[in-house]
């Protein structure tokens, strides 16, 4: 049996204790940066998982074979934390008030800063110590857009927004542009509520995507999809010729741009995603020095080093043989 601690004394984790102790964690999350915080709790993704599977098996993870793994492990996720029985998920905006550039080359958001893995797992780090110094048996694993967890499923299950027909997961606050990190827990906290999808009628994502990866509502073909292409394809595989990168050397904002949810995209309280240098393009002129000596000095901490020099490369020399250059 869990306790919690207060001004030294132990205190028996009765359901008033926890709750108070979950609104003492998004307090303290909020002060962290944080914009939303919601509890989930621990259930079989059974339903999910079966969609999932429809999924890998349309080919739609395109060559991400880590998709397929740890199948398991994505429906259950006890068998990550053996006596789990909340999530914590946290979001955190990335967006900033700053126009993408019209030229070529052109960066997905949200990698214009620092890398969000390195800057959630420390703030959500913690907050498992603010928890721990509060309760002596707690337990916990932290993922951030790591391991076999279906974060958008369970961001939706925590309240933290709906799933867009575009697949990300949509805040009536946030818009489209956040980061989701997630805590597997031992400890067990009622769960928020969940929201209504408030995409309705629209299609703007489905319509304005240039290679029409979006096959249907909340179903993307990463075979389709620009921002695989640009980041995470294999080195040996070649680049479709026929697909038009539109202007996009990593990743693609195109469903998020024309989303109605994002005209009022809450702002991030983090200066390390604003754009490194004032730049949400690379120039050519830096593209033609990188070197793969240099590239992960000129790319650290960057979400970029994900593409890896070669791929980068291969981006650059297809946005040229797509467009005219002087």
């Amino acid at each position: 049996m869990a306790f919690l601690k207060r001004n030294g004394d132990l205190i028996l984790n009765k359901e008033i204790n926890i709750n108070f102790l979950k609104n003492n964690i998004k307090e303290f999350s909020y002060s962290l940066g944080f914009d939303k915080v919601g509890f989930a709790r621990f259930r079989f993704l059974s339903k999910e998982i079966e969609k999932y599977k429809n999924w890998l098996a349309n080919g739609y993870q395109a060559s991400m074979d880590y998709l397929e793994k740890n199948i398991d492990k994505r429906e259950n996720i006890g068998l990550i934390l053996s006596d789990v029985k909340s999530l914590i998920v946290f979001a955190h905006s990335y967006f900033t008030n700053v126009n993408h550039s019209k030229s070529n080359f052109k960066i997905s958001r949200y990698a214009w800063g620092d890398d969000y893995h390195d800057i959630l797992e420390k703030k959500i780090r913690k907050v498992a110590n603010f928890i721990s110094e509060q309760v002596d048996t707690f337990k916990f694993k932290i993922y951030v857009d790591t391991g076999p967890i279906l974060e958008k499923i369970w961001a939706v299950e925590a309240g933290i927004g709906w799933q867009g027909k575009n697949s990300l997961v949509l805040s009536q606050e946030l818009g489209s542009y956040f980061f989701i990190g997630i805590m597997l827990t031992n400890l067990d906290f009622l769960p928020d509520t969940t929201v209504v999808d408030r995409c309705g009628k629209c299609r703007k994502c489905i319509d304005a995507c240039p290679t029409n990866a979006i096959v249907s509502p909340k179903v993307v073909d990463s075979r389709r999809c620009i921002s695989f292409w640009t980041i995470e394809k294999k080195i040996h595989e070649e680049i479709p010729h026929q697909l038009d990168f539109k202007g996009w050397i990593f990743g693609c904002d195109i469903c998020q741009e024309v989303c109605p949810w994002n005209n009022k995209a809450k702002i991030t309280n983090e200066l390390a995603f604003y754009p490194r240098n004032g730049k949400t393009n690379l120039e050519e002129e830096d593209l033609m020095k990188l070197t793969i000596e240099n590239f992960k000095e000129v790319f650290r901490k960057s979400p970029i080093k994900r593409a890896k020099f070669e791929g980068l490369m291969k981006n650059y020399l297809h946005l040229r043989g797509l467009n005219e250059f002087e």
